[in-house]
């Protein structure tokens, strides 16, 4: 059985989670934080999660987890088939995640942990996230799905980013960004959360991050 190391507010534990449930593959979670210990770093190098543990050994990073499993367990497909449309698929995937997520991180102190962002960071991550929302609404579809009418990796990655980095750019800047720039983006997320597993791993995620807030 595959281990799911890691904590349920990260997305990247979310988006492995989420596909773990979807293709019905069995695995349980341990709760693990980023270390510098030796014996963590044998089982992910930069010391990172999330990472999973299977029969043959660890493996990190979350994109590289993604298709390790669509390729070992390809019963319930979560890639396309075609060639192209597989591209594009990682093409969006990398692109809201170096494009928009990592830059909207930077205000997560604020937003989240009761930290303060510099108005020269603020101003700056808008500038840049709102060319990469434009450039993302360039990408998707959504009929119904982001890349079209199959559902997709994708489609459980960009949900997850979305509600995480969303309410960051609403609680700084006091506009919801995404709606701005990515029309549609509203019923695809409640279409998205409708599906069973998306419930389970939110109200898992809620509970973790209250836990958290609770212990700090």
């Amino acid at each position: 059985m595959i281990t799911l190391h890691g904590f349920a507010i990260s997305n990247y534990h979310n988006k492995i989670k989420l596909v773990l449930l979807e293709k019905g593959i069995p695995f349980r979670e341990e709760l693990a934080y980023p270390s510098q210990d030796e014996a963590f770093l044998k089982r992910s190098p930069l010391g990172k999660i999330p990472f999973i543990e299977t029969e043959h050994g660890c493996l990190s990073e979350s994109q590289a987890i993604l298709e390790y499993l669509e390729e070992v367990y390809p019963e319930k497909p979560l890639y396309p088939t075609n060639q192209f449309e597989r591209a594009r698929n990682r093409e969006l995937i990398q692109h809201l995640e170096l494009n928009v997520e990592l830059i909207a991180r930077r205000l997560y102190k604020e937003a989240f942990f009761g930290g303060v962002v510099s108005e020269e960071t603020k101003q700056e991550v808008k500038e840049r996230v709102e060319i990469g929302l434009k450039g993302l609404a360039q990408l998707a579809k959504f009929s119904p799905y982001i890349l079209g009418s199959e559902l997709t990796t994708a489609d459980f990655l960009a949900w997850v980013h979305f509600g995480t980095f969303g309410l960051a750019l609403q609680k700084v800047y006091g506009e919801d960004l995404i709606a701005k720039h990515i029309p549609g983006v509203a019923s695809f997320i409640a279409l998205m959360e409708s599906r069973p597993h998306v419930q389970k791993v939110a109200a898992d995620r809620a509970v973790a991050f209250e836990a958290f807030m609770q212990s700090r």
